[in-house]
């Protein structure tokens, strides 16, 4: 896959002049901003990791729709201006596949909890530099060993939710029980992107998750879920030392090294891939992405929210379907705010409408786009580091020991001058 770099005028290092005209500022800051089809597209393109993780956690932790996709939306939009790059916002993939597994001893007001205390922590990283020592453990071989894990999980994952039996998220069975109706329908959807990928008329996401849509309504993916309007209940969480003790043990100690390895160094070392020389690049540090998702859920975990992050999956998911600008970013969280506020109930149904095999789809492509990074190593002693941390992911339920033994082999053959 190739990485077109987009050229956006009025960027150049003089933007901060004090002689520069105010007007030229102005336009220099639009330029960071666009709102077309592809864009739009873009900003689709991170549905198929973020809605399987989210709607699993509320239906199955009982959370509020509203709390959930308002977070994500503000937070989407605190990333857009701030970055003013397509940098995802994304649920913590360790902390969903734990309290979805075991939804008994995670409830509500631990994942809060968790929220609160992993807010915290990356805020304490950030300012006091912890991230950036921490970051040069992550050599060039390590990170994209991380991207070449998630790369593979994400196609994985995608082509377990196209053959799966199940058609939609929410449980509903539909008018086709037990068919291979979401097989089919994936293939054609796979066809379709396929063929839309470098498309700006009809770009591939928007076309994906439309037909999705439809597709899911026709086929009776509403059953007998709400569709009321206005937003659900939002309160303010609160939580014991005892949901603290377990959202640390369970929660927050699997999910940092991940949080490190991926949402931090190595989402910034994707925007450094994908927008080479873009003066805003100085904004794409480890430590500035853990200030941000400090700031985003240290609040928001007071009231229950998923836990978020950014990621290199997601970035690299936003950049396949046209993402190139804090527009997608703007957009599509100005989407989840009006899904939380005004359709609240409803609008959270309608996206459990997209079937199960339209999300795999998105998934795949999303994984295409991170796997072949790798090719960006040289010796054979980073592709056996890369590679030994890829293999390890898929085998063991938890990446953080794939990150821990691969960081560990690298220090070992570099300080023995090992090769091979």
């Amino acid at each position: 896959m190739t990485h077109e770099h987009e050229t956006m005028s009025d960027q150049a290092g003089n933007t901060g002049s004090p002689h520069r005209p105010a007007g030229r500022r102005g336009l220099s800051f639009l330029s960071d901003f666009k709102f077309d089809r592809v864009e739009l597209a873009g900003s689709f393109g991170d549905l198929g990791t973020l809605l399987p993780i989210v709607v699993g956690m509320i239906l199955i932790n009982k959370l509020s729709p509203t709390t959930v996709f308002l977070s994500f939306g503000l937070f989407y939009l605190l990333t857009a201006f701030h970055y003013r790059l397509p940098i995802p916002v994304q649920p913590l993939k360790a902390v969903g596949a734990i309290a979805i597994g075991f939804p008994n001893e995670i409830t509500a007001s631990v994942i809060g909890a968790s929220g609160v205390i992993f807010g915290g922590l990356l805020l304490l990283f950030s300012m006091t530099g912890i991230v950036d020592k921490l970051a040069k453990l992550f050599t060039p071989p390590v990170v994209r060993g991380i991207q070449l894990a998630l790369g593979l999980v994400f196609l994985k994952k995608g082509i377990e939710l196209i053959v799966s039996k199940n058609l939609f998220l929410s449980g509903v069975q539909g008018y086709f029980p037990g068919s291979n109706i979401n097989l089919i329908l994936g293939i054609v959807v796979f066809a379709m992107v396929l063929l839309l990928l470098d498309n700006k008329k009809v770009p591939a996401a928007i076309a994906a998750v439309g037909v999705g849509i439809l597709a899911g309504f026709f086929l009776g993916g509403l059953g007998d879920q709400k569709l009321s309007l206005g937003p659900t209940s939002v309160h303010f969480v609160s939580f014991s030392l005892h949901d603290l003790w377990i959202a640390f043990i369970m929660l927050i100690l699997p999910q940092i090294p991940l949080t490190i390895g991926n949402a931090c160094v190595g989402t910034a070392d994707t925007c450094s891939m994908l927008f080479p020389q873009d003066p805003k690049l100085s904004r794409t540090s480890a430590g500035k992405f853990a200030l941000t998702m400090g700031l985003a859920n240290l609040p928001t975990g007071f009231f229950g929210a998923v836990p978020m992050c950014h990621g290199t999956g997601g970035l690299a998911a936003h950049y396949r379907f046209g993402a190139r600008t804090g527009g997608a970013p703007l957009m599509i969280g100005t989407i989840f705010v009006i899904l939380a506020l005004v359709f609240g109930e409803a609008g959270f149904t309608f996206l459990t409408l997209i079937p199960n095999s339209v999300l795999g789809v998105l998934l795949i492509f999303a994984g295409l786009e991170l796997c072949p990074l790798i090719r960006s190593l040289k010796a054979n002693e980073e592709y056996f580091v890369a590679l030994l941390i890829s293999g390890i992911s898929l085998a063991v339920p938890n990446m953080a020991w794939a990150f821990g033994i691969g960081i560990l082999v690298d220090l070992f053959i570099r300080k023995a001058k090992i090769k091979i």
